[in-house]
């Protein structure tokens, strides 16, 4: 299967590739190194299964020459906490678009990554594939992201309606382990693995009572090759996740780490930072998946819980950072 795989040099973008590798499949790779890391793929660029284009999945020319059955586009802007929101809507609306153009072009299926955020202020955890988006008020550019990946399943389902396009719609809920950006890119985890080693403060929004629920990158590549494998997962809209019962408080996930840590670190203070600080900004209460559907049609089983996880990932990162 020839599979295109944007956003390749990027976090689950280079566990999935070493996955698809080791089972045999041809992949072609594309990323402008914006946010993704060369290093990440650096081991694989001699296989002769892989190709890499180094390049915007913006430019609709990146794909002219690309042979697909299947793209999982994982390439994307994120939250703007201290920029614009323009680039983050902008953006995931071109590279969806051309990557739309492909699929229709070749009858490719589109695996998309959109995310737990489409969620946004629904406060009836756990969240399936049917619940409730609630967006809060455009004024706040925090959604734009959120909206950016409503817009973008909208679009991909009216493609498949009008035109036959084949799809799978993956909503992840933070995944993290190695090859995780060590900035808040990367998400909360990244940032205060980083901050103790180099012993600084754990900084937490708001009172950090606010709930995630982590998934180790092993179990995202699972349910991402679920996606593109399975036969059940043709157009049809699934959660990535991690067992509800793993949700935790970013204030307990600072101490976990901390005390994770504590063997071969000092522990390190906890700061608190206000919202005000990114502007006019809201942030999720809770957020908890429900896996039900993933696990009876794709016999999706996640096998990390979050403790084991986080040691794993500590030990990438302080390999990394050395």
């Amino acid at each position: 299967m020839n599979i295109v795989v944007t956003g390749v040099a990027g976090f689950i973008g280079s566990n999935l590739l070493a996955k698809l590798l080791g089972e045999g499949h041809s992949v072609t790779g594309i990323d402008n190194l914006s946010y993704g890391n060369i290093d990440n793929i650096k081991p694989f660029l001699t296989n002769k299964n892989f190709e890499f284009k180094h390049g915007d999945i913006a430019n609709p020319l990146m794909l002219k020459d690309v042979k697909a059955d299947v793209i999982v586009h994982l390439a994307s802007q994120k939250i703007p906490r201290y920029d614009n929101a323009l680039r983050t809507l902008d953006e995931n609306y071109l590279m969806l678009r051309n990557v739309v153009q492909k699929c229709l072009l070749d009858k490719a299926k589109i695996v998309f990554a959109s995310t737990s955020d489409v969620y946004g202020k629904n406060i009836k955890p756990p969240f399936n594939e049917e619940s409730d988006l609630v967006m809060g008020p455009t004024t706040v550019k925090r959604w734009a992201y959120a909206l950016s990946k409503m817009y973008g399943e909208q679009y991909i389902i009216a493609n498949n309606a009008q035109y036959n396009m084949n799809y799978t719609i993956m909503r992840f809920f933070g995944s993290y382990g190695p090859n995780q950006n060590t900035t808040w890119w990367g998400g909360p985890q990244s940032v205060f693995i980083q901050n103790i080693i180099e012993g600084k403060p754990l900084e937490l929004h708001g009172d950090g009572l606010q709930t995630r629920t982590f998934t180790y990158v092993d179990d995202t590549v699972q349910g991402v090759m679920k996606c593109i494998f399975h036969k059940n997962a043709l157009n049809d809209v699934f959660n990535i996740a991690n067992e509800p019962e793993e949700e935790i408080t970013i204030k307990a996930l600072a101490e976990l780490i901390n005390d994770l840590m504590s063997d071969r670190y000092k522990k390190v203070e906890v700061k608190y930072i206000p919202y005000s600080t990114f502007g006019k900004y809201e942030d999720v209460a809770r957020r908890v998946p429900d896996i039900t559907k993933i696990k009876d049609k794709l016999e999706y089983i996640p096998k990390f819980p979050l403790k084991e996880g986080l040691k794993r990932a500590i030990d990438w990162q302080i390999a990394r950072s050395k």
